[in-house]
């Protein structure tokens, strides 16, 4: 009998890759919506859900054996208002903690919940690698995932594993900042932020959605992971290497100051400038690979297989 994977967030980038990966493995999987969606015949299944007024379908989470918890407003869709900002928090932790209200107060079959975070959680790089042990920032980033994992880890007191994955920037052409990057670059222009220094600790989209998978498949894992590839980059090589995947030499570097981009994104600048370096060695160490450790041949797959 197919197992049943229940995924929130699951029409956003990393949830439809997801998504098509776990019915290519046989699993039936249900989304968590809002919006009224058809099912179709693949396995694919839909149920309502509203986190804001606390409600969701019943029936489709007890038929869950596992889920998955990727729901969360975008962090980079709009000027951090004080009023966007609350809804960054409530859409990650009002979700999970709706989930483990549900979980406790009805009988499920429900062995492992395992959600995003991100590497947000993290402050400054300084010259040390940060790992899953370094406490969480005390910036907004920072607050808000310490925020979104507690609530998530609520769920260890109903008997749950819960695996959680500390997301760094997803490398794809169908969203993110690859996407944004690639834009001038069509034109032969790497747009640099800032002074391009700073670190940024990625990972392909591809790498992202075989974590997940690797996380229903191994019983060993519990607990944070940093979801990163081995080797971060800066800015600066970010762009440098999709300009060239995708010109060659024939590209021009452009550095967006500093300045401009506060006046451009106001706080949210800060998480563009600042920089990240996350250590990949834990969950190295349970065996998993990636498929793309470099950026280059990442960014080379991109632009070749788009």
């Amino acid at each position: 009998m197919k197992e049943t994977v229940l995924i929130t967030g699951g029409t956003g980038l990393v949830g439809q890759a997801l998504t098509s990966l776990l019915l290519e493995r046989g699993y039936q999987v249900t989304i968590f919506t809002r919006g009224k969606k058809r099912s179709d015949q693949r396995g694919l299944t839909y149920a309502q859900w509203d986190p804001a007024r606390k409600t969701l379908d019943i029936t489709a989470l007890q038929a869950a054996d596992y889920i998955i918890h990727l729901a969360g407003a975008n962090v980079a869709d709009s000027r951090w208002t004080a009023k966007r900002k609350q809804e960054i928090v409530d859409s990650r932790v009002e979700s999970a903690n709706l989930l483990f209200d549900q979980l406790r107060q009805h009988p499920n079959k429900v062995k492992k919940v395992i959600s995003a975070s991100a590497t947000g959680w993290y402050g400054e790089y300084t010259g040390k690698i940060f790992t899953e042990n370094d406490p969480a920032a005390d910036d907004f980033l920072g607050i808000t995932c310490k925020a979104w994992e507690n609530s998530v880890r609520q769920m260890e007191s109903l008997g749950k594993t819960v695996i959680i994955l500390r997301t760094g920037i997803v490398l794809s052409l169908n969203g993110g900042a690859i996407r944004e990057f690639r834009k001038p670059a069509r034109f032969g222009f790497a747009t640099v932020m800032g002074n391009g220094e700073q670190f940024v600790s990625w990972i392909h989209l591809q790498d992202l959605v075989r974590l997940y998978h690797n996380a229903l498949l191994n019983d060993q894992l519990h607990g944070v992971y940093n979801a990163v590839a081995p080797r971060p980059v800066t800015n600066l090589q970010l762009v440098q290497s999709l300009a060239r995947a995708m010109k060659g030499n024939s590209f021009i570097t452009v550095h967006v100051p500093a300045f401009a981009l506060k006046l451009a994104l106001g706080e949210m600048s800060t998480e563009v400038l600042k920089s990240v370096k996350v250590s990949s060695e834990k969950i190295q160490q349970t065996g998993f690979v990636f498929s793309y450790p470099d950026v280059d041949s990442a960014v080379e797959q991109l632009v070749t297989h788009p």
